[in-house]
């Protein structure tokens, strides 16, 4: 009984449409969570936002131009890999790893912010922290970047080095382009288009059916199988004169 109330259920086309909705969820959700555990990385893939990994190319660096060049572009998608600081190649381009690490915050408070940069030089101290110097391919500085003091201390910055406490990972892969749409959706005006097209599936599948009370064509086929039409009841006698 249980199974054909099931059977009579999947044949409608709401149900089979919820029923992938709810699979490509768990589809995506299991991706990101699975890919967390084999990169080792709480931040196994990101979007490019800035252009300070890249060096112009015919004074552009746009990405559209030259997108398979040995940088990084805003709109890139990077695939993250965790590490072990004391494994961190550093080296000035191209020999150095590409590192993501937290922005040294100077106040409690602070917005959380990634940076993806360079490792160019290290420093372990007596505290067995190790330090990096960073720069971004496309800066014009010979000397690295200069991150400020972090209120927490120097477990976390010493003399413009960030601590590997702050590191994220490395960049293990970089994906051109793909990454406009992660920098899209999080743009206010994209989360706006994508809520107004979810809206707008939800009504075209769910809310115009009921309005119009128009019944599936499966559903009519069923009450068919279970109502057959029933021959006048006239219709024997008059075969028999």
């Amino acid at each position: 009984m249980a199974e054909s109330k099931f059977k009579k259920a999947w044949k409608r086309e709401y149900v089979q449409t919820a029923v992938m909705i709810i699979i490509i969820v768990a589809v995506v959700f299991g991706i990101w969570f699975g890919s967390q555990l084999v990169l080792g990385t709480s931040y196994p893939a990101l979007a490019v936002a800035s252009g300070s990994m890249c060096k112009p190319y015919y004074m552009t660096c746009d990405g559209w131009s030259h997108p398979f060049e040995r940088t990084l572009h805003t709109g890139d998608l990077i695939i993250v890999q965790g590490l072990d600081p004391k494994s961190v190649w550093t080296g000035w381009d191209p020999e150095g790893d590409i590192i993501i690490f937290h922005k040294p915050s100077p106040r409690e408070g602070y917005p959380d912010e990634l940076i993806v940069h360079r490792a160019i030089e290290n420093l372990t101290r007596d505290n067995g922290l190790t330090y990096f110097r960073t720069r971004g391919d496309g800066s014009g500085s010979h000397s690295g970047d200069y991150w400020q003091a972090d209120y927490r201390g120097e477990d976390y910055t010493y003399n413009g080095m960030i601590s590997e406490k702050l590191l994220v990972g490395r960049v293990a892969m970089r994906i051109p382009w793909l990454g406009h749409v992660a920098l899209f959706m999080r743009n206010s005006s994209g989360i706006y288009i994508v809520l107004a097209l979810l809206i707008l599936l939800i009504v075209i599948e769910f809310v115009l059916p009921l309005l119009t009370h128009k019944k599936p064509e499966t559903q009519q086929t069923e009450q068919k199988q279970e109502n057959p039409e029933k021959p006048p009841e006239n219709q024997g006698t008059e075969e028999t004169k």
